[in-house]
């Protein structure tokens, strides 16, 4: 999917809602686990309950491989079951890779080809030759950790390097990375006061913003300071979307949640 195609589905739903698909086990409904596939049963039926509110699906692969090959397979069918029926939406394989030379190709193989992803997180902390090798793949997406929204951010991100901040230089070195702009960012909704100065070094480039909604992230805030002319925006929310509720109509729950969140981002595009 293009960047292009990405923003027409955002002016078409009038929304840039993503929606974490982190599945755990101890929270999902109780009668899911009685089902052959309860991680899949579970996407499923939080899919069909929302894919019309949102543009974007990012399951975290780590909730996956922590069920072994039960889990990679629920993956699998997870990714399979959006691109056969919703295949305008975009796909966010969220598994931080990031290795030199052929280990981070073959880590985009795994993520571009086999699974079919539209796009894959990277940790940029390798530098250059663990990130242009997801960058080589034509109408795929490497999203770049820029600064992230833990706490424990602080301990390298905003520090001080030769006068500027790291995360400002791990911005700036990056576009003149071979085919960046195929690039995307990770950028924590928990500094939304930060958004005015990653703008000014990457203008147009969609960022990726996780910690709306459970993590205590401001929506408007993020939009006011973030909003690129194209949007540029992607907002994340998982837990509280995907476990509104732990009863027989957590999906409805989660709909219900979802849809909140892109009536306040069509205010926000109607009034852009």
């Amino acid at each position: 999917m293009t960047t292009q195609q990405l923003t027409e589905q955002i002016i078409k739903k009038k929304s840039f809602l993503c929606i974490g698909l982190d599945v755990d086990l101890n929270k999902i409904p109780q009668h899911l686990l009685q089902t052959e596939d309860p991680i899949f049963e579970f996407n499923k039926a939080i899919i069909d309950a929302t894919h019309h509110l949102c543009v974007a699906y990012k399951p975290n692969t780590a909730f996956y491989e922590a069920y072994g090959l039960k889990g990679w397979k629920a993956l699998e069918k997870t990714i399979n079951y959006l691109n056969d029926n919703h295949p305008d939406i975009f796909t966010i394989a969220d598994a931080k890779r990031g290795d030199i030379g052929n280990t981070s190709t073959m880590y985009a193989k795994a993520f571009f080809e086999d699974l079919a992803f539209d796009s894959v997180t990277v940790a940029p902390y390798m530098g250059k030759d663990s990130v242009e090798p997801f960058l080589a793949f034509k109408d795929k997406h490497t999203i770049m950790l820029a600064l992230t929204s833990n706490q424990g951010a602080f301990d390298f991100q905003t520090k001080q390097v030769e006068g500027k901040e790291l995360y400002k230089q791990v911005l700036e070195t990056s576009k003149n990375w071979k085919n960046s702009e195929n690039l995307m960012y990770v950028v924590g909704a928990t500094k939304a006061e930060y958004f005015a100065e990653i703008r000014k070094i990457v203008p147009n480039s969609f960022l990726l913003v996780p910690g709306v909604g459970a993590q205590g992230g401001n929506l408007q805030e993020v939009c006011k300071y973030g909003m690129s002319k194209n949007v540029g925006l992607l907002i994340n929310s998982s837990r509280g979307i995907i476990y509104a509720s732990s009863n027989d109509d957590f999906a409805q729950a989660a709909a219900a949640k979802a849809e909140d969140l892109q009536q306040q981002m069509e205010v926000v595009l109607n009034n852009k």
